[in-house]
């Protein structure tokens, strides 16, 4: 088989401007950055064609290193719906240069189920993460630069809270000084940088309604405490209206399109293990106004992204998903069935059959919060009809539908099953309205606990003194009524990344809880996480290089 780069540059693209007439949005509106790209205003979201449309969830069961395939996926069921002639339209998120350089590489999907163009999505694409990132570091320099500047007048901070990003796996940058020098370059503090998808700048970005909103959020961020025990925020240092000035260009979503050019907005992007894991509602409810079917997916396992999906996106933004696709594959099964990651590709019936308890944890989880489930089987090449067969008879017996998905190898023509097993499944079954896991009301240590419980399968949670400290902080300044983002491994339901199947008889620990008052919600920190990368020992950046011209080993 070709490689996704071959395939990606011998694919037909139309000019962006012909797939955005095709939905109906005039030229005028549009702002195109080159032949295949364009920024679509927000504005153009209508509310009553949101409520008529079909959201459909990709999720997937606990993932291995390699990922579990979820944007394949969900590009091959957008092709596999243009084919049997549903309007689709697919809502992403943008990739971030720390995995692309790092250990997964690329997410534009892959073989013949990619959005297209490649390379440009996978690096710098519109700039929407430099703005984020610079939206982030500019707050840090102004931050600095208040204090440095108010000192002779008694003003310090007691606290600060505040990190500086960036989109690069670096370990070396999670602890540093900064202001060493002589006393014009600053006030010497301890620091530290977080990768930007970990940015509440990010989150905010992926969950604002509109500007006004965007600016309502960074107005509202909590930068630390000042020495007389008061919170300091982005508005005390009347800069709101210049971050958001950095955002005005970025708010508005991408639209692209996919190696069969169905229309495809790709849009923010959070990581679901230390975020919140979701494109942004802009992007979502824009594919929801202009196509029947929106097709979303949220990162990684379903107990991360899927979770913060229904907890915090459609919370916030009152969506009401109609169907949740759930990606398995026979390597993922293997693997949580005890069989070793160095042989998942060859045949293990046993250890397949062991996999399902992985898998049906997930289908539970999925159901807890109103959902219908349907399951994808992502087919590779090592796979056998014997495990194809054990999946659907499994499925059988559990009561959900399957079908196979070949989008990888066969593009639109291979998820022709599952895109008529979804479009059936919402005509017939569509899910109940959402459950939450808990309400607005609950303390965040109950709100943690019932996550960790219901979702995870824990028998409980321990705070660690520093999450202690952080609760009553929470409590005095009125952030309780926030949603959590609980920011843990995504290879297990525990805290420990090597617990693979159905771990039984452990505990969360939360080691810190961080205020994010402009996204409005409260990240507890669980287990060893941590909210910058590193590279591993031989990292993605390796393989990428330019070769006449032309960038290779993205994929």
């Amino acid at each position: 088989m070709k490689t996704d780069f071959e395939i990606a540059h011998e694919a037909h693209m139309e000019p962006i401007v012909s797939i955005a007439e095709q939905l109906g949005i005039p030229t005028e509106h549009l702002e195109p950055y080159g032949k295949y790209i364009t920024k679509v205003p927000y504005t153009l979201i209508d509310e009553e064609k949101v409520k008529r449309s079909n959201l459909i969830l990709v999720t997937a069961m606990t993932p291995t290193k390699a990922g579990a395939g979820k944007t394949t996926v969900s590009v091959g069921l957008a092709l596999g719906m243009q084919r049997i002639g549903k309007k689709a339209i697919l809502a992403l998120r943008e990739p971030s240069l720390g995995p692309c350089f790092g250990m997964k590489g690329g997410a534009a999907g892959g073989g013949y189920a990619q959005v297209l163009p490649m390379e440009k999505i996978n690096l710098h694409f519109t700039g929407d993460f430099h703005a984020i990132t610079s939206a982030n570091n500019m707050i840090a320099a102004l931050l600095d630069n208040y204090i440095y500047q108010h000192r002779d007048e008694g003003f310090g901070m007691r606290e600060i809270l505040w990190k500086r990003v960036l989109d690069v796996n670096d370990r070396n940058l999670r602890g540093v000084v900064t202001g060493l020098g002589g006393a014009t370059d600053g006030i010497t503090q301890k620091t530290g940088f977080d990768i930007t998808p970990a940015s509440e700048i990010m989150a905010i970005f992926c969950l604002a309604t509109s500007e006004e909103d965007l600016r309502r959020r960074i107005d509202n961020i909590l930068l630390g405490i000042t020495l007389e025990g008061e919170p300091f925020t982005v508005k005390d240092m009347n800069a709101g209206g210049a971050i958001v000035a950095l955002l005005h260009d970025a708010i508005h979503p991408n639209l692209v399109q996919t190696t069969e050019n169905t229309p495809a907005f790709i849009h923010g992007g959070p990581f679901a293990n230390i975020a919140h894991g979701c494109n942004s509602i802009l992007a979502t409810k824009l594919a929801m106004t202009l196509g029947d079917y929106c097709i979303t997916e949220a990162g990684f396992g379903a107990d991360l992204g899927a979770e913060k999906f229904f907890d915090i996106k459609c919370r916030k933004a009152r969506l009401q998903p109609k169907l949740t696709v759930m990606v398995v594959s026979a390597q993922t099964l293997k693997m949580h069935g005890g069989v070793d990651i160095k042989n998942i590709k060859e045949p293990n019936m046993e250890g397949l059959k062991r996999g399902f308890a992985n898998m049906d944890k997930h289908v539970e989880n999925m159901r807890k919060f109103g959902q219908n489930v349907v399951i994808c089987y992502n087919y590779f090449a090592s796979d056998t009809k014997e495990e194809i067969e054990m999946v659907r008879e499994h499925c059988r017996e559990i009561g959900v539908g399957c079908a196979v998905n070949t989008a990888f190898t066969d593009g639109g023509k291979g998820a022709e099953e599952l895109a008529q097993l979804v479009v059936d499944t919402i005509e017939k079954a569509p899910s109940s309205p959402l459950a939450l896991m808990y309400g607005d009301e609950d303390s965040i240590e109950n709100k943690i606990t019932k996550v960790a419980k219901k979702i995870y399968g824990a028998d409980g949670i321990i705070l660690k003194p520093a999450a202690k400290r952080q609760l009553e902080r929470i409590k005095a300044l009125g952030y309780d009524k926030f949603p959590v983002c609980i920011a843990k491994t995504q290879y297990s339901f525990s805290e420990d990344a090597k617990a693979y199947g159905m771990p039984k008889n452990f505990s969360i620990t939360i080691r810190d809880l961080v205020i994010n008052a402009g996204a409005e919600m409260i990240v507890a920190i669980a287990g060893t996480i941590m909210r910058m990368p590193g590279l591993p020992k031989h990292p993605q950046a390796e393989k990428i290089d330019v070769v006449n011209g032309i960038i290779e080993g993205l994929s």
